[in-house]
C-alpha cells in the first residue's frame, strides 16, 4: 500500500467543539429542516393500516397455495417498512407530542410488526449515545459475531477458529435469523424484570400481534406450507433490517471505553452515509443517511437528504471526516472488516506505513483507507467530551 493511497484526515481537539455543533445545530434549524412533515407522515401512518390489511387479503385469496412464497416475500418488506416508520417516531419525528409519538410507536412497533418499543428503545438510545464505544454501545456487541479484536480473542474456542476468520461471509446469511431474534428479545423483555413502560399494552400488543399472526397462517396453510412461509417471511424480514442497518456503523472507527471525543466528531466519524437515489432513500427507510440521523436524530426522514450536503460542507470546513460510499462498496468494507478482525489483526484497516497518532499540540491524525477512516480501538482520549 503506497502513501498516496492513504489519506490522512486531521481532527482537531484544540478547538471549541461544542461551539462547533451549537453553530451546526443554528444553520440547520435556520433552513427550516427541523420542521415537522405531517402530510409526509400522516400519509405513510394511514398506509400502515391500508396496506396491511390489503396483505391480509392477498394471503386469504390465494389460500393454502404454494405461492405463498411471494406473499411472505411482501409480509417481510411490508413489515420492515412499517418498522422504519416506528424508528421515526420512537425519535420524535412525526409529532411534537413526545406521547404521541410513543403511542404510534407502540401501536406501530407493536401491534403491526411484533417488535417491543419499550426493549428497541433502551436498546437504540444506547447506541446513539455511544455509537461503536467498547463495553457501551450494544450494536457491536452479538453473540455470534466479534465486531472488536478484544472480542475475537474471547470468541476463539478451536472449533470456531476457522468460523471467526471468515465471520464476514457469515454474517450476512446469519441475519436470515435476525427476524426470529428481534421478535423472541421483545418477548423476553416485556416480560422480564427490566423496567418497561406501559408494560400491559406492550404485552398486550405484542400477544394480539405473534399470536393473531400465527393463528392466521396456520388457519390458512398446510403446516409444511406454512413452516416454509414463516421461514421465509420472518427471514427476509431479518434480512431486509440487517442489511438497512449494517452498512450504517460496521468497519467504522471503534472508540475505547474510555475515550473522550465531543459530540460532533463522536458521531460523524463512526458513521456512514450511503449514496444514491430516493429509492434508495425509500428502501432504507433514511437510514442511509445516518451521518445527519445522528446529529439531528428528530430531523423528519424526508429533510435528511436535504440536510446532508450543508452537514457535509461543514465537517470539510471543521476538519471532521464525513464518510459516504455506495451500498455495495459498504457491505465489501463491512466483509472484509469483519474477517479481519475474526483473523485478531489489532487495526484492520491501518495502513503500516500510517499509524495513528496523537501529536504533541493535540491533534489526532487518521490514516484512511478508501472512503472510510480506518476502524480502530486506538481513538485516543485527548480532551473531553460536552455533556448532552
Amino acid at each position: 500500500m503506497s502513501l498516496e493511497s492513504v489519506p490522512t484526515h486531521t481532527v482537531s481537539r484544540e478547538r471549541s467543539a461544542p461551539d462547533d455543533y451549537s453553530q451546526l445545530a443554528g444553520i440547520i434549524r435556520a433552513s427550516g429542516l427541523m420542521r415537522r412533515r405531517y402530510g409526509y407522515y400522516w400519509t405513510k401512518l394511514v398506509a400502515v393500516p391500508v396496506v396491511t390489511i390489503a396483505s391480509i387479503g392477498l394471503f386469504l385469496l390465494l389460500g393454502d397455495s404454494w405461492w405463498q412464497l411471494f406473499t411472505a416475500a411482501l409480509f417481510a418488506f411490508v413489515f420492515t417498512q412499517i418498522a422504519f416508520l416506528g424508528h421515526d417516531a420512537a425519535h420524535r419525528q412525526i409529532f411534537r407530542s413526545g406521547r404521541w409519538n410513543d403511542w404510534t410507536s407502540l401501536v406501530v412497533g407493536n401491534l403491526f410488526v411484533g417488535m417491543s418499543y419499550g426493549w428497541w428503545q433502551h436498546k437504540h438510545t444506547r447506541h446513539h449515545a455511544n455509537p461503536n464505544r467498547e463495553g457501551v454501545d450494544p450494536d457491536i456487541d452479538l453473540p455470534v459475531v466479534a465486531f472488536t479484536p478484544s472480542q475475537a480473542t474471547s470468541k476463539r474456542p478451536p472449533l470456531l477458529r476457522w468460523m471467526i476468520g471468515h465471520q464476514g461471509w457469515f454474517f450476512f446469511p446469519i441475519l436470515l435469523l435476525e427476524g426470529l431474534s428481534l421478535h423472541a428479545s421483545s418477548v423476553r423483555r416485556v416480560f422480564s424484570r427490566e423496567p418497561v413502560q406501559r408494560r400491559p399494552v406492550e404485552i398486550g400488543f405484542l400477544m394480539v400481534r405473534i399470536v393473531g399472526y400465527l393463528t392466521l397462517v396456520l388457519f390458512v396453510l398446510s403446516p409444511g406450507k406454512a413452516a416454509v412461509f414463516l421461514a421465509i417471511q420472518l427471514g427476509l424480514f431479518g434480512f431486509y433490517m440487517g442489511m438497512s442497518f449494517a452498512p450504517n456503523h460496521k468497519g467504522m472507527p471503534l472508540v475505547a471505553h474510555d475515550a473522550k471525543l465531543d459530540f460532533l466528531t463522536r458521531q460523524v466519524l463512526m458513521s456512514r452515509n450511503i449514496r444514491g437515489s430516493r429509492v434508495l432513500d425509500f428502501m432504507m427507510g433514511g437510514l442511509n443517511y445516518q451521518i445527519e440521523h445522528h446529529l439531528f436524530p428528530s430531523m423528519p426522514r424526508p429533510h435528511l437528504r436535504r440536510a446532508a450536503p450543508t452537514i457535509r460542507a461543514f465537517c470539510d470546513e471543521h476538519g471532521v471526516h464525513y464518510t459516504q460510499t455506495g451500498l455495495i462498496a459498504s457491505y465489501v468494507i463491512v466483509t472484509n472488516y469483519i474477517n479481519r478482525v475474526g483473523l485478531g489483526e489489532k487495526d484492520p484497516f491501518a495502513c503500516p506505513l500510517l499509524e495513528q497518532r496523537a501529536t504533541p499540540t493535540g491533534v489526532v491524525r487518521t490514516a484512511t483507507r478508501s472512503a472510510t477512516p480506518p476502524p480502530s480501538t486506538a481513538i485516543r482520549p485527548t480532551g473531553a467530551a460536552p455533556k448532552n
